[in-house]
């Protein structure tokens, strides 16, 4: 992160294998895309199982405290172990 990155909204992760972080369901199709996060904090140490905007699904490593940068609508609750995290975001 840079001194530029400020976040003035944060929100509770709530891991799912279907539901964005805006309530949304994904959709390669979709006219309007989910918002995504800009930075993912991780509070407990673990794996965080992160998808990006195109429907990827990635596996990151992370410990405790550690600031992600991930571009990315969800957080799937398959395989990811990592626990306490905000979607973090520049409204």
């Amino acid at each position: 992160m840079t001194d530029s990155d400020i976040f003035n909204k944060g929100v509770a992760i709530t891991k799912s294998d279907t539901v964005n972080f805006d309530g949304s369901t994904y959709s390669a199709t979709a006219a309007v895309k989910a918002v995504p996060a800009l930075r993912v904090y991780v509070g407990g140490a673990g794996i965080v199982v992160a998808v990006f905007e195109d429907g990827t699904a990635v596996n990151f490593t992370a410990v405790a405290g550690q600031v992600l940068p991930l571009k990315c609508i969800r957080v799937n609750s398959t395989t990811t172990t990592a626990t306490l995290m905000v979607a973090l975001y520049q409204v």
